[in-house]
């Protein structure tokens, strides 16, 4: 069995006498690929993301059960930011100010060429390495031509791919050029299988193929809602560091001036542009002007850690974030009292300490292909918290009857939300929260990719 993405499970930095240090990678999918044990007979195929890699790959450094591939750094900067991040992911979260991107250019072409390498390299590894018959799973949209590229290599192979994003539906996905849209759909369609985080991505896909591919061919689609992993954090979460963040925490949200321990409205995300962090702190400012008696009673603790920060639209908005989170505590702060409590320095214990402390889990998403924060928080939280969950957020499919569910685009209406939230009485927040726990981890990550792999062995090879 082989997997394939662009991340692996490990990595490398340089110490300073030379020697290299290898980190374990984190995420859902190493959680899931340790499922089948280390005794398997398994190779996971990854690109060399930093300087410390590289090297380890020049040196022959390396792991049982890894296989990292040195890309040029150019080609993989192209392929990576130039169209991973900067096109097709636009495309899947329809980000686009339409009026002045995308632009097709000749520098795009260049761009989409060294995405074609980068994909053809994973596919040349998989096809070299992988014995007749063997399972293969390439994951997201960094890969979308691998199935295709390795099926022409290797036709004995059981391969899948999933998509840990949306999809976007046909109207949007044909702003590619007609060339590209096609490309992409027949390197997903060189798969026996493909798999999808919620049904309304995976119809997206089939709608897609249907208008621009002539149809899914032999190609199976499975649904599979990745879950929290509860065991893991809930020990993780009760830890002496998390407790010493919840402390330290409980000193900046402070107290009310009666007295009374203040609410928390919790949300942690990276500084994606997707992740609609901006309008749920203007949410938050509406609450304020809306309901006075909030004021002094209620602290958004907001962790917007930064992400893809070479890419200059993503500074931008991370730096909007602070402003806006300050201007918020600028014009309705008090001396014992501050709004806002923004941290952009990524911290996952603190991350914890804020779920376990969150009265209310604000998760506002333009669009996300699940959103593993609308499942960690109810699972974490102390005294059950209440959800106000975005409806385009993947996580919705299955959380949605017990959260209070938001247009991300309304301030408004995500103000009304919020404040409904804070006022829910404790034994039906309690309720809502054990029924959004329950849901949350029903596929926790192990069971998530066991499930996907029995399912390619259980297919025919296209």
């Amino acid at each position: 069995m082989l997997v394939a993405s662009n991340r692996g499970p490990v990595s490398y930095t340089v110490d300073e006498d030379g020697s290299l240090r290898a980190g374990r990678g984190g995420g859902g999918l190493v959680s899931g690929l340790s499922a089948i044990g280390s005794d398997a007979d398994a190779l996971w195929v990854c690109s060399a993301l930093s300087d410390g890699d590289r090297e380890a790959v020049r040196r022959g450094v390396g792991e049982d059960g890894v296989r990292m591939l040195d890309i040029p750094a150019d080609v993989h900067a192209d392929a990576y930011n130039g169209i991973a991040n900067s096109v097709l992911w636009f495309v899947h979260h329809m980000l686009y100010q339409t009026p002045l991107e995308p632009v097709f250019d000749a520098e795009f072409r260049r761009r989409w060429a060294s995405y074609e390498s980068y994909n053809r390299a994973f596919a040349e590894a998989l096809a070299e390495e992988a014995a007749e018959g063997a399972a293969v799973v390439v994951q997201d949209y960094h890969l979308t031509l691998v199935p295709g590229l390795l099926r022409e290599l290797r036709p004995d192979l059981r391969i899948g791919h999933f998509s840990h994003t949306p999809w976007a539906p046909p109207e949007y996905f044909r702003m590619l050029p007609d060339d590209i849209a096609g490309q992409v759909l027949r390197g997903m369609l060189g798969a026996d299988r493909l798999g999808f985080l919620t049904r309304r991505w995976a119809d997206a896909f089939t709608a897609c193929c249907e208008q621009f591919a002539g149809g899914l061919g032999g190609t199976r689609i499975g649904v599979h809602g990745l879950g929290a992993d509860a065991d893991f954090l809930r020990a993780r979460s009760h830890e002496p560091d998390v407790e010493e963040r919840m402390t330290a925490l409980r000193e900046e949200i402070g107290t009310a001036p009666d007295g009374s321990p203040r609410r928390t409205i919790v949300r942690v995300d990276r500084t994606e542009l997707s992740k609609n962090i901006v309008r749920g702190l203007l949410a938050y400012r509406q609450l304020l002007d809306d309901h006075p008696d909030w004021r002094e009673r209620v602290v958004h603790v907001a962790f917007a850690y930064p992400s893809r920060q070479d890419l200059a639209v993503y500074r931008d908005y991370t730096a909007e974030v602070q402003r806006v989170a300050e201007e918020i505590n600028e014009r309705y702060g008090t001396p014992g009292w501050r709004p806002v409590v923004l941290h952009v320095e990524d911290d996952f214990a603190r991350s914890l300490a804020a779920y376990r402390l969150a009265d209310v889990a604000l998760v506002n998403p333009v669009r996300d292909g699940m959103n593993l924060v609308a499942k960690e928080v109810p699972v974490v939280s102390d005294r059950g918290c209440a959800l106000v969950l975005s409806r385009e957020a993947g996580a919705h499919e299955e959380l949605g009857e017990d959260a209070i569910t938001v247009n991300p685009y309304d301030v408004t209406g995500t103000a009304r939300a919020l404040h409904e939230a804070l006022t829910m009485g404790p034994e039906q927040r309690t309720e809502h929260s054990k029924r959004l726990a329950a849901a949350a981890t029903a596929l926790p990550p192990t069971r998530w990719f066991l499930d996907q792999l029995d399912a390619l062995r259980a297919a025919d090879p296209a």
